[in-house]
C-alpha cells in the first residue's frame, strides 16, 4: 500500500481520470505541507492538463473538478513563477496548469470601522481569508474593450483573487477621495484618488486628473 506522503498529484489526475474516489486526495496536502523534510529537485511532469477558469472554476481535461475538498488540495501546492507561468509543486513532483485570469476570486468582504482606521476582510471562492494591507494589496486594472473595472487582491505569494462585482460596489460604497500632487508632461498636476482604507493603507480605485 502506498504511504501517503510519496503521492503525487499525477497519480491523483489519473485516479480522477478512472473515476476514481477520494482516497488520495490526502497525498497534495501531505506533500506540499511538509516543509522539513528533506527532498531533492522536484521531478516535472509537463502540462497536468488541468485549468482554472476566470470565475475560479478548476478543471481536469475540460470537466469542473466538483469535490472542493480537493481542489483546495491543490490550491495549497499552487505556485507561480516569475514569468507568470502556474504550477502545482510538491518536494517531489512539479506540473504546469493554465490559469484564465487569476486563481482566485473574492467573493465577500467584511468591512470594520472608518476610514483610516478601515478593515477590509475578504473570503475567496476557496474559503480564504485575506485582509488588504500593505502585504495584501488591491489593485484595479480597466479592461481594454469594456472600459470596465477588474479589481484584485493579492491573496499570497503572488496569486491574487479577482474581487467580484457585487463585492467591488461595496467598496465602492465606502470610498473617498484623496488629493495628490504629481507631475503629468512637465507641468504641475493634481489628481484626485477615489479608493479605500484599509490596514492602514490607501487603496486606488480610480483616479481623476485635473492640471491647473
Amino acid at each position: 500500500m502506498t504511504r501517503p506522503e510519496n503521492q503525487r498529484p499525477a497519480d491523483i489526475l489519473r485516479t480522477m481520470a478512472r473515476g476514481g474516489g477520494n482516497g488520495q486526495s490526502q497525498s497534495v496536502a501531505t506533500a506540499g505541507g511538509d516543509q522539513g523534510r528533506e527532498a531533492g529537485p522536484a521531478e516535472s511532469c509537463g502540462d497536468f492538463d488541468m485549468r482554472i477558469g476566470a470565475d475560479g472554476t478548476w478543471y481536469y481535461r475540460n470537466s469542473p473538478i466538483g469535490r472542493l475538498p480537493l481542489v483546495k488540495l491543490f490550491a495549497s501546492v499552487l505556485r507561480r513563477e516569475e514569468d507568470g507561468s502556474y504550477w502545482l509543486v510538491t518536494p517531489v513532483e512539479r506540473g504546469i496548469i493554465l490559469v484564465d485570469d487569476v486563481p482566485f476570486t473574492a467573493v465577500d468582504v467584511d468591512i470594520d470601522g472608518e476610514g483610516r482606521s478601515q478593515t477590509l476582510r475578504f473570503r475567496t471562492n476557496l474559503d480564504e481569508r485575506v485582509t488588504a494591507d500593505a502585504d495584501h494589496a488591491i489593485r484595479v486594472e480597466v479592461d481594454s474593450e469594456t472600459g470596465e473595472p477588474r479589481p484584485y487582491i493579492h491573496v499570497r505569494n503572488g496569486l491574487e483573487a479577482r474581487i467580484l462585482r457585487s463585492v467591488y460596489y461595496r467598496l465602492v460604497e465606502r470610498g473617498e477621495f484623496r488629493r495628490e500632487d504629481g507631475r503629468d508632461d512637465g507641468r504641475d498636476a493634481q489628481e484626485e484618488a477615489f479608493g479605500v482604507w484599509s490596514g492602514g493603507r490607501f487603496f486606488t480605485l480610480g483616479r481623476i486628473a485635473s492640471s491647473d
